[in-house]
């Protein structure tokens, strides 16, 4: 399974979420703000997000190995694909974090060298490519 592959391309450090909250909810995370224990209502939500995988980290821990799972950033390059598909060995990919696809991989040499992808976290790839793996993307 491929790795990390760094230095590739500039790839952002966060994917936007959205957060639908009830209004005294909402008024609470205001009102912490405005009393200047967080910096905006986004970093409110970044903490508590954090504290709690920080409380579940263990089995968390556990899942990822359980999977086999790479963590972090996964970037797969053309000639990681063109090496798979001459070895006749398509890739099953398991991302937790970011999983990119190059932009000069077709989306011919995407399904012959991809066998399934399954990512936790984000997928980034040219919408052709992604469109190529629909039905090998769990």
């Amino acid at each position: 399974m491929p790795g990390p592959k760094l230095p590739g391309p500039k790839l952002p450090d966060s994917e936007k979420v959205t957060v639908n909250l009830g209004f005294v909810d909402l008024g609470r995370i205001d009102l912490m703000v405005r009393d200047g224990f967080y910096a905006n209502r986004a970093d409110f939500i970044r903490t508590a997000v954090r504290n709690q995988l920080d409380r579940q980290e263990e089995a968390l821990r556990q899942s990822v190995a359980r999977r086999q799972l790479s963590l972090g950033l996964t970037h797969i390059t053309k000639a990681e694909l063109e090496a798979a598909r001459a070895a006749g060995t398509p890739l099953s990919i398991q991302v937790l974090g970011l999983a990119s696809i190059a932009d000069d991989v077709t989306p011919e040499l995407a399904r012959a060298a991809i066998a399934s992808i399954h990512v936790l976290g984000a997928f980034h790839a040219s919408a052709a490519v992604k469109a190529a793996l629909a039905d090998r993307i769990a």
